[in-house]
């Protein structure tokens, strides 16, 4: 009996170890804060759930454990899917002043300049984190630029690409999405609308009492600009309807792969996200 069940619990472990390779997330992510550079590339179309992920974002990086986080955003970064953009232009200058890109008024200049930084760190040792929030056609634009002016470059051991979502994958130009995955370190998470599938939930059907724990007044005005402007271009002219910011309720789903890569994925909710974070 004894042998039987050492072979079934054995057994039960390798699918699971099997069952978190296949998914990209069984290696746990070594983001080195001294020399890596994290980009978070947000599509913004057609859905408004980024307007809330860069509010997110600007939340974390106020916390004293992240100040001297190196990261750069980059707004427009959405592939093959049909609908109308949300400007998200007063949002990034507020959360983000000058350490953005608007690769939808400029995608080309945007992929020379993360070339030219991604460049820049890995010749100073680094890496480069990427979380995906939208799809990756921008991400194989400037990835292919970076292979071509570096030959000898190993892409798989400097690039590090996070996706949590199967629609951004299935709304990015095919041979896009086949390149990124198999030229770069391409971990795939369970989905960030989800809570308790591994992967903080970071999407409400109810409001979330956020203001009581950021009392940071520029915080507040960034949520408040999110929150305004997602109410603004919600589900209209064709948009798509994020029915839980309809109804009152937050979205910052994507931020879950910044999680992933910082090693947040304790964080179980936007409940806990927001009491991690409080920032006076």
């Amino acid at each position: 009996m004894k042998r039987t069940f050492t072979i079934k619990y054995i057994s039960t472990t390798v699918l699971c170890l099997l069952f978190h390779t296949i998914l990209g997330f069984g290696q746990q992510p070594d983001f080195d804060f001294s020399k890596d550079l994290l980009l978070v590339q947000f599509d913004y179309k057609t859905d408004i759930d980024d307007l809330h992920t860069a509010a997110g974002l600007a939340t974390l990086l106020s916390h004293p454990d992240y100040k001297d986080l190196n990261y750069f955003a980059i707004a427009g970064t959405y592939g093959i899917q049909k609908g109308l953009y949300v400007p998200p232009n007063e949002l990034m200058k507020l959360a983000f002043k000058q350490n953005w890109t608007d690769a939808h008024q400029n995608w080309e200049t945007s992929v020379k300049l993360i070339t030219n930084k991604a460049c820049k760190i890995i010749d100073q040792g680094g890496a480069i984190w990427i979380a995906e929030a939208g799809q990756s056609d921008f991400t194989s634009d400037w990835v292919k630029n970076l292979a071509k002016n570096n030959p000898t470059l190993n892409i798989k051991e400097k690039i590090h690409v996070v996706q949590h979502s199967n629609w951004n994958e299935s709304v990015t130009e095919p041979s896009n999405l086949e390149y990124v995955r198999s030229h770069t370190d391409y971990h795939k998470i369970p989905d960030g609308n989800e809570i308790g599938n591994g992967s903080p939930g970071f999407k409400s059907i109810k409001t979330v009492d956020w203001e009581s724990k950021l009392r940071n007044a520029h915080l507040i005005n960034v949520w408040n600009t999110a929150i305004r402007l997602g109410n603004q271009y919600n589900g209209k002219n064709g948009r798509y309807l994020n029915k839980s910011v309809a109804e009152g309720g937050l979205d910052f789903s994507d931020l879950s792969e910044v999680c992933y890569i910082l090693n947040l994925m304790n964080i179980e909710n936007e409940n806990e996200f927001f009491t991690y974070f409080k920032v006076d």
